[in-house]
């Protein structure tokens, strides 16, 4: 059987992923690298129901622990519009990396179930870091599978987040209030 690398952004993003890969006959090692995600209590929340429906489900899972917030924001601070951008290239720079180094046949990520992220970034990223490594990306576009994942989630109790991860995608969350509060208010404080 394949052993596949499976990074993983989330539990409920890895509920479909893992079982259509387990279906195709791979068995995933799940990876959990997630530095983008802000504040602590949501990493931890994230990172504990992984865990936690990892070991549900029988899958390894590997966790490097690596709370980002500064590196985080000091590289993407020159430019937040585009932060998504290094935030996928080094979540897919660690997850090769550590494939190639640990003997896995390939590597892929759970980031390509959401319809809300930038798929073709996601996927030109780990294949440049493919080669770079000299490790397989097994490219999945796990995008039809995402609302039955989210359904089955939603069915085992799991910890559903609201925002992408990070501190930005959380403002953006909220946009529309903040800007329904600046009106009402009378905008920005100087």
């Amino acid at each position: 059987m394949e052993t596949i690398l499976l990074h993983c952004c989330c539990a409920p993003c890895s509920v479909f992923c893992i079982d259509s890969l387990r279906q195709e006959g791979m068995e995933p090692t799940g990876f959990w690298y997630n530095p983008n995600i802000h504040p602590w209590q949501e990493y931890k929340a994230r990172r504990d129901t992984l865990t936690d429906y990892a070991s549900s489900v029988g899958m390894d899972l590997i966790v490097r622990e690596e709370y980002g917030l500064r590196d985080f924001v000091a590289h993407v601070a020159e430019d937040i519009p585009h932060r998504c951008a290094w935030c996928y290239t080094c979540r897919m720079e660690e997850t090769a990396r550590y494939a190639s180094e640990h003997g896995f046949s390939a590597f892929t990520t759970t980031l390509l179930i959401s319809p809300y992220q930038q798929h073709e970034r996601i996927a030109a990223a780990a294949g440049e870091l493919a080669e770079r490594y000299g490790v397989r990306f097994l490219y999945r576009d796990f995008r039809p599978g995402f609302r039955q994942g989210q359904s089955k989630a939603r069915e085992l109790g799991l910890y559903m987040q609201k925002y992408c991860g990070c501190i930005f995608s959380e403002e953006d969350r909220y946009q529309k209030q903040i800007q329904r509060d600046q009106a009402r208010f009378g905008g920005a404080a100087e």
